[in-house]
């Protein structure tokens, strides 16, 4: 029998290299080094008290399937507060994803970010190694300690103690998955003599944390499997080298110099012509531009460190299914999904 505390050093609470994930069809189709592959992120149109909104889209996440996107993204929104003025995809974020990995093949299934410290770890390994289970392997997870004050009181929680149980969470969530453990003792919670079922197909589930999450970045560089940062706004170089910088603090924070992705996002308004500019709208919260200014911005961003780009498209005025046509067929190209390890069997 093998107790676990959470503040045990085992390399099961660590982040791991890249090597760790070679066998991860998700991890796979996402990242490499000095690549930067295109996912999307949803809902591929805004929610403004209409729910109609996301009638057809799990069709069209099953054409960005086809199309050869890396990755779709759902976000983790449990309430909905008018003061952020944006209710995410609205479906639970577990429930969506396992609808979507019935209706798409290879595309990696992201969440964009899963509040660790909202959840149990137990609630959050079953649905995510189920998850992992009925996707073939395709599930990447990005997680977060929670940046919307009226939901940890909601939850009963101590909104000022995100930090402290997220980092918690994080060590309970991979102790779970563990084959190696049967006994867990956390602040959290604690079990002997039993174990989490079903465990992920390649022993791991890739966990990208989102900004700080309330940690040290010597914390970051010693846990996180990726990282996941806002932009700000990149439209021009002194924004590009600003993100350059941020990546290079965190990898810097990497054991041995070993390879862990970052990834990114940007709410974009692609416009019909190609040739217009990269234009910051709505504060520099969404991007407005051509193509050619975003195959620019992105060549940009795989030169400064970024490996995955999660475009969301509900800020668009053009049709969603325009939108995807164009990006397949002029900027996909440019960064190609990669040929990582095939998912396995989807017979459930």
């Amino acid at each position: 029998m093998t107790l676990f505390t959470h503040d045990n050093h085992s390399s099961i609470l660590h982040g791991a290299d890249a090597q760790a994930f070679q066998q991860h069809p998700g991890y796979t189709r996402m990242f490499a080094k000095e690549k930067l592959t295109l996912g999307i992120f949803l809902p591929l149109r805004f929610y403004q008290d209409d729910l109609s909104v996301l009638k057809g889209q799990s069709q069209l996440v099953s054409m960005i399937d086809q199309l050869g996107f890396a990755a779709a993204w759902v976000r983790d929104i449990p309430l909905y507060d008018p003061n952020f003025g944006d209710a995410g995809q609205l479906f639970d974020p577990f429930t969506y994803l396992s609808y979507l990995a019935a209706k798409t093949q290879n595309i990696a299934l992201v969440t964009g970010s899963t509040i660790f410290s909202l959840r149990h770890p137990i609630d959050l390994a079953k649905a995510a190694t189920t998850i992992d289970q009925l996707s073939g392997g395709r599930l990447v997870m990005g997680i977060a300690s929670g940046d919307r004050p009226i939901e940890f009181p909601a939850y009963g929680l101590d909104h000022a103690q995100r930090g402290e149980r997220f980092a918690q969470s994080v060590a309970y969530f991979r102790q779970l998955l563990s084959n190696e453990t049967n006994s867990i003792h956390s602040a959290l919670g604690s079990f002997s003599a039993a174990q989490l079922l079903p465990k992920p197909t390649t022993g791991r589930i890739p966990l990208l944390i989102t900004g700080s999450s309330r940690q040290s970045m010597p914390w970051l560089g010693q846990n996180a499997d990726g990282w996941l940062t806002f932009p700000e706004s990149t439209h021009d170089q002194v924004g590009i080298q600003r993100l350059a910088a941020k990546i290079a603090a965190w990898r810097d924070n990497i054991p041995e110099n070993g390879f862990r992705p970052h990834a990114t996002n940007e709410w974009i308004d692609l416009v019909e012509d190609e040739n217009y500019p990269r234009t910051p709208i709505q504060g520099g919260y969404v991007l407005r531009t051509g193509r050619k200014g975003l195959i620019e911005l992105l060549s940009q961003w795989r030169d400064v460190g970024v490996n995955h780009a999660a475009l969301g498209i509900q800020f668009s005025k053009r049709p969603a299914t325009e939108v995807i046509q164009e990006l397949a067929e002029y900027v996909l190209p440019h960064f190609p999904s990669l040929a990582g390890a095939a998912p396995f069997a989807q017979d459930w």
